[in-house]
């Protein structure tokens, strides 16, 4: 890579976890624990054997999300932060479903597998359209016959080229889906998805 180049998403990522342990204080903040607590609380009540969750960071929904199944995949663009996730789960033995960690730049690096839950918490708002749109039909094609989309999008101002509400509307125009939720918070919306039966 040339000085001129930008630098690549993951390397970003990386820098940031480097920079912060917690990098959007995901352990103490009023907002994301409030924001967790919600997105726990949207899914319904019953075992998911296998979820997907993409663009886990530090591993704290990820966390939550294993007591609603049997095996979580946590991906995420930067190594650090996969490291950095497994490593305080690692610490934090207990009796829920195992987690795996893994790096990868979704959706060029979609996992193999069928999944009963698939999760997308800000994340879709860092890819760029052609991207969600990918993902949106890789998610789609992964999910088991049942099986959920959940995304999680911040409403409020950014300086990406897509807003949350973007985020969401590209991502749910690009495959065929059924909205059975919808929350509205003050500062994200939530949408549970299914594929039309």
């Amino acid at each position: 890579m040339s000085a001129a180049d930008p630098p690549s998403g993951r390397s970003v990522f990386d820098d940031l976890h480097r920079t912060s342990k917690d990098p959007w204080d995901f352990a103490t903040s009023p907002y994301e624990i409030a924001k967790r607590a919600a997105t726990i609380a949207a899914l319904p009540d019953r075992n998911f054997p296998a979820i997907l969750e993409i663009g886990c960071s530090t591993g704290y929904l990820s966390q939550a999300l294993a007591h609603k199944g049997d095996h979580v995949l946590a991906l995420d663009i930067s190594a650090v932060a996969t490291g950095r996730a497994s490593a305080r789960i690692a610490a934090q033995p207990g009796a829920q479903a195992p987690i795996s960690f893994r790096q990868a730049d979704v959706p060029t690096a979609w996992p193999n597998g069928v999944f009963d839950l698939i999760v997308f918490s800000e994340v879709l708002y860092f890819m760029m359209p052609q991207a969600i749109a990918r993902s949106a039909a890789l998610a789609r094609a992964a999910l088991a016959p049942g099986g959920l989309c959940l995304l999680v999008n911040w409403t409020g101002e950014n300086d990406l080229d897509i807003s949350g509400d973007e985020a969401a509307r590209l991502f749910m125009r690009a495959a065929p889906w059924t909205c059975l939720r919808e929350e509205r918070a003050e500062r994200y919306v939530l949408q549970l998805l299914q594929p039309p039966a």
